[in-house]
């Protein structure tokens, strides 16, 4: 046995006691930007390169996952490289065609903000780039997604969240306090549990947005169960920080997903480089990554924000007021236009673990075309033909999600190969 390997199979007992303890990093593992975005065997060495790896005392995956889980990082800075390679096409075309790629005009369309969050940080989903962060406890956050010639800042500031695109000048505003409410409840909830294990739960660190390594983490600790093989791999140096490499590999065929890597700050338990490769082989899917980190009390100042002179400011009250009145003047569509997965209760879900398939009814629509060339065409480039007892489809393609869109309007998506969309799809018949 390796001197950091846990063998996940040798105890029904000790894969219980993984279990649990990746039950409890879900629950108190810190989100980690300020709005509400894993690696094969052979990738993770390039991944970790050139840092030297410390001697650090044994630890097994439990007591990583645990250490994780009683991480209590309040105060956090620090610069964040993210690569997104999910092997799509490039959208430039298609963004034009659809006339949403013109210069300072709102991606939200008409009386929308080029600065508000949800779409801005849409772009995380695919290239490389570099993210600052900071957080001072859970009411003061910052994230900057910085460009050649430009930078996008999401802040907040106590029940105050203000986003600012310097390249359209533009700014977008809304308060924390409503949609909070639920949130701060689960907070509550979590840090009475966590005081129960000695633990705190409100960590502080920034929430919602995929750019950082901690929240891609909780979202990897939540895929383990019965199907996962979770091993400790070593050492590494992540920002001038000694960190334990956790492994998380799907233990049977048909997922897309190579294996997780996630290095861990050994003084901290914070998550400070994630890597996502596929089955497939090849460079990462994800791969993110502090290049520096500093644990000290950010300045106040840091999240300290007063709109430019001349910056458009857009209230997000405003355009949820205008989103309910779009709502009230569109005709009702019948539920033949409507996909049943879609609502009340959700997909259907098919299998397990990594391997677990969801199941929509689109209503009878399959895939759709004629409308434009240019999405034609990028469909097109992402699909292939087939079919089996179910009749006649296309699957969709990237290198880590695969979704099967049937003629006669069913839809099967997962990060799973084409094959077992195709199988999941002949058993639903």
């Amino acid at each position: 046995m390796a001197p950091y390997e846990t063998d996940d199979s040798a105890k029904a007992g000790e894969a219980e006691d993984v279990r649990a303890g990746r039950r409890k990093a879900a629950r108190y593992v810190v989100p980690v930007t300020v709005v509400g975005v894993a690696a094969a065997t052979i990738g993770l060495v390039p991944a970790f390169a050139g840092s030297g790896d410390p001697d650090l005392p044994k630890i097994s995956a439990q007591e990583l996952i645990e250490k994780i889980a009683a991480s209590d990082v309040q105060q956090v800075s620090g610069t964040v490289k993210i690569s997104t390679d999910l092997g799509l096409p490039d959208l430039g075309g298609l963004e034009s065609s659809l006339g949403s790629g013109g210069a300072g005009k709102p991606s939200g369309g008409d009386g929308g903000s080029t600065a508000e969050p949800s779409s801005k940080l849409l772009e995380l989903a695919s290239g490389t780039h570099t993210v600052r962060v900071a957080a001072d406890g859970p009411d003061k956050q910052k994230l900057s997604l910085l460009d050649k010639a430009s930078e996008y800042s999401v802040i907040r500031n106590g029940d105050e969240v203000w986003a600012y695109d310097s390249k359209s000048n533009e700014v977008f505003h809304t308060t924390a306090a409503a949609d909070g409410k639920e949130q701060k409840h689960d907070q509550e909830k979590g840090q009475e549990k966590g005081q129960e294990k000695g633990q705190k739960s409100d960590k502080g660190l920034p929430e919602d947005a995929p750019a950082t390594p901690q929240k891609l983490a909780e979202e990897a600790l939540k895929a383990v169960d019965d199907t996962t093989s979770v091993t400790v791999d070593g050492t590494a140096q992540v920002a001038g920080r000694d960190a334990y490499k956790l492994l998380i590999k799907p233990k049977e065929s048909g997922s897309t997903v190579g294996a997780v890597s996630i290095a861990v700050d050994a003084k901290t338990g914070l998550p400070l480089k994630f890597t996502l490769t596929p089955a497939s082989g090849g460079a990462a899917v994800v791969d993110a990554g502090f290049t520096q980190v500093d644990f000290a009390k950010p300045s106040a100042s840091t999240f300290d924000f007063t709109p430019p002179k001349g910056a458009k400011v857009t209230e997000g009250d405003e355009l949820k007021d205008q989103g309910k009145h779009a709502k009230q003047e569109k005709p009702a569509r019948s539920g033949e236009d409507h996909g049943k997965g879609l609502e009340g209760g959700g997909p259907k879900t098919i299998g397990e673990g990594w391997s677990t398939i969801a199941e929509f009814d689109m209503g009878g629509k399959g895939v759709p075309s004629g409308d434009n060339s240019a999405v034609d065409g990028f469909l097109n480039s992402l699909g292939d033909k087939v079919s089996g007892k179910f009749g006649s489809g296309t699957v969709f393609k990237t290198r880590l999600i695969n979704v099967l869109i049937t003629d006669d309007g069913k839809a099967y998506a997962g990060a799973v190969t084409k094959d077992a969309l195709v199988k999941a799809a002949n058993a639903a018949k």
